[in-house]
């Protein structure tokens, strides 16, 4: 099927103008007690990247004021309304153009299956982020996160099945009809299914967590060697999916592997731990790390991407601080790739947000 908006979703690894980063909510949190660690994590994020692009935070009207005062001056402030902080699953997607015009796709958002409410407001933030930065927009109506996408650039997608065709997601589409609309709103060629995420994992097993694209035929995956942990057979089958799999070019998956950190769990809730869940910026990569009995692994993780992106310069952050909240580092920024959005008005582009789910048949 043709991809009738003639866009595509570029890698996390182009060049990009800016990143945008929600501020934490207190009443969202899962565990409120550990409100102050939260958003000093954020900071930190905040901080590090913006010491290599821009960063916009969106910050709520009554917590403009403590953004203000944990971010430095270089971490702009944008004022939206929203109820939670995960910027990569209720942000926009960008695309590009074959001369990297702009345009975005703002997906229906419902809190990772209406685990978690409110989110109306949640919903309404990308073609808010839009509007502000002038940016055209794609309103799809199918539920989707950012955390359970990732793409090489060049027509191939990596995704799970457990989330995609979870049920609480798109419960009246087909794996035929899903795949037809990331054809038609990201440009994708060819969709490589793993079956699961991390064990655990409540966003139902955003790959973000367990998988990413390094370059073009190259993907990271993080491995469990514990036979007693359930990620062991999980990691296990999905590195026999990769070694059968093939992109879009045609080409055979080259795998690394990053050795995943040992189990964690706070008030009996495993957590998520994933060094996969780093973030790509100009020139630098920001990884999550654990410590204490992860030290080693943290080492190694470290080690492993500064030999796949030897030009960049890996900044590490604790990782501890975000993930009692479900989440790390990938999953609380969102990538708006480097483009001239004054020339962003091609024939046929709508100004706004405007609905054209129905076109994708």
């Amino acid at each position: 099927m043709k991809n009738k908006l003639n866009y595509y979703m570029p890698a996390e690894w182009e060049l990009h103008e800016r990143t945008l980063i929600e501020w934490p909510v207190k009443e969202s949190l899962v565990w409120s007690e550990n409100h102050k660690e939260v958003l000093n994590g954020y900071a930190n994020v905040a901080n590090a990247i913006s010491d290599f692009e821009k960063v916009t935070l969106i910050v709520n009207q009554d917590t403009y004021q403590e953004a203000r005062e944990l971010c430095n001056e270089k971490v702009e402030l944008l004022t939206i309304p929203h109820n939670d902080a995960w910027c990569r699953d209720n942000g926009p997607t960008f695309l590009w153009d074959n001369e990297k015009n702009l345009a975005a796709v703002n997906w229906t958002f419902n809190a990772w299956g209406e685990r978690f409410k409110p989110y109306d407001l949640d919903n309404q933030v990308a073609p808010k982020i839009l509007e502000h930065f002038n940016v055209p927009c794609y309103d799809a109506s199918i539920i989707l996160e950012g955390g359970s996408i990732h793409v090489d650039g060049e027509g191939t997608l990596l995704t799970t099945k457990e989330c995609l065709l979870n049920t609480n997601r798109n419960p009246n589409l087909e794996t035929s009809e899903i795949e037809e609309q990331l054809q038609h709103y990201l440009g994708i060629k060819k969709i490589i299914w793993l079956n699961q995420g991390l064990f655990g994992d409540e966003t139902d097993g955003h790959v973000d967590n367990v998988a990413c694209f390094a370059e073009p035929g190259v993907i990271l995956i993080q491995t469990c060697k514990d036979p007693k942990d359930p990620n062991y057979s999980i990691s296990n089958e999905n590195l026999e999916i990769l070694r059968n799999a093939t992109d879009a070019s045609g080409r055979k998956i080259r795998i690394i592997e990053i050795p995943g950190p040992p189990a964690r769990y706070y008030n009996d809730v495993r957590l998520t731990l994933s060094y996969l869940n780093f973030y790509i910026v100009n020139g630098g990569i920001i990884l999550p790390v654990f410590g204490d009995d992860a030290m080693e692994y943290d080492k190694e993780a470290e080690k492993i991407l500064q030999q796949v992106f030897p030009e960049r310069k890996i900044i590490t952050v604790d990782g501890m601080a975000l993930i009692k909240e479900g989440g790390n580092v990938h999953c609380i920024t969102q990538q708006m790739p480097e483009t001239d959005t004054t020339n962003n008005k091609q024939p046929g582009l709508p100004p706004k947000c405007a609905s054209i789910a129905t076109e994708w048949r």
